[in-house]
Parts: C-alpha cells; sequence; structure tokens
C-alpha cells in the first residue's frame, strides 16, 4: 500500500519497498510500500497493536525490517512516548543538550520553544512538566532539529486543545518549508490534506 503520490513525485524523502515487520514471535505486517514526497503528511491508524508505532520505529532507523527496503533521503526527527530529555535539568539545558547532539544553535530552540508556547517554562526541571508540556518540550526538539522528515508516534498525548493547535500549525509550516510527516495517532488532529493508512487492514 502506498501514500497518495504528490505531482511530479520528484522529491522523495522516505521510502518503504515491501517491508515486513516482526516483534517477538509474532508478524505485524507485511508487503508495505510507501513514499513520502515533500510537503507529504501520512496518517497511520489502526487499533493497539496494529504496528504503528514499529513503522515509526522502522521509519527512524531504529528498528530493522524482517524484509523489504527503508531508505531515508534526508535527515529525520522522532517524538514518541519517552521524551529523551533529562529530567533533572531545567528544560532549556536539557533543550540545549539536544541542540548539540543536533549541531543546531540556540536561535533555532528560541524560535522552536516560542512556536510551543514554552518559553516560560525555561527553567522548570523536566521531571515536573506535565504529560503534555514533555510533549510539547519533545516537538521543541523536532522542529529546532531542522529535519526534514519528522517521525511523530502520538504527538498530541496529554496535550489540550490550544496546544494540539500549536503542532497542528508547526506541522502546516514544516510542510510548507518541504519537509514530510509521518504520523501515528488513534485520531487525525484535523490536520488538512492528509493521507491516510490504516495498519489494522494490514494484520
Amino acid at each position: 500500500m502506498s501514500a497518495p503520490p504528490r505531482a511530479g513525485g520528484v522529491a522523495e524523502l522516505l521510502l518503504l519497498d515491501d517491508v515486513a515487520c516482526i516483534r517477538g514471535d509474532r508478524l505485524l505486517f507485511e508487503g508495505l510500500s510507501l513514499t513520502l514526497d515533500r510537503g507529504d503528511a501520512l496518517w497511520l491508524r489502526g487499533p493497539n497493536g496494529a504496528g504503528k508505532s514499529s513503522l515509526i520505529r522502522l521509519a527512524a532507523g531504529l528498528l530493522g525490517a524482517a524484509a523489504g527496503t527503508v531508505e531515508r533521503r534526508e535527515r529525520v526527527a522522532l517524538i514518541d512516548e519517552a521524551s529523551a530529555l533529562d529530567t533533572e535539568l531545567p528544560l532549556r539545558r536539557a533543550l540545549d543538550f539536544w541542540a548539540r547532539v543536533d549541531t543546531v544553535d540556540g536561535h533555532a530552540v528560541d524560535r522552536a520553544m516560542d512556536d510551543m508556547a514554552l518559553t516560560p517554562l525555561a527553567d522548570v526541571p523536566v521531571a515536573m512538566l506535565s504529560t503534555g508540556q514533555r510533549k510539547r518540550a519533545g516537538m521543541v526538539r523536532v522542529i529546532a532539529s531542522g529535519a526534514p522528515i519528522w517521525l511523530l508516534d502520538e504527538p498530541a498525548n496529554g496535550m489540550d486543545d490550544a496546544a494540539q493547535a500549536r503542532l497542528i500549525a508547526a506541522i502546516a509550516k514544516h510542510r510548507a518549508n518541504g519537509g514530510a510527516v509521518l504520523l501515528a495517532s488513534h485520531f487525525a488532529l484535523g490536520i488538512p490534506d492528509l493521507a491516510e493508512l490504516d495498519m489494522g487492514a494490514l494484520a
């Protein structure tokens, strides 16, 4: 199954060809093919256990495919259930650590914190942030990274309506700038022009 191609089809960022995924002794899916071009957004939907998170991890290179090939033509940025932020550090210092890893400057972090309305929480220890605030902090790292491919696993968990609106706006801006998004979520977040892949139908 493939995501609908965009006009031209010459700006492919992420390609999966005939991919199969096995976790433990269970085949989650097989024969899966998709392409993400610049500006694309693909929603992975389906019940728990359908393989949404596993597909995100395959795309990120954190999980090997049992069959098929995964090709990433640009850098990726991932948000999943783990924020990967040092819980003992104040938020800004924790984000600055990853900015150094991602080789981006502090101005990119500043802009991303503004995008996700986290600047007032810069000095708050990560351990004291709510679930929604940690998700927003994870999105700050994704935004600041400058990576063209965003892999978002349940990015809106714990977010209120205002935070979700900021997430949707960040995704729209990223796509408008030529980025692509692979989104695993139980709901579509109201993102316009969103292709869908029902992972439950692949079982």
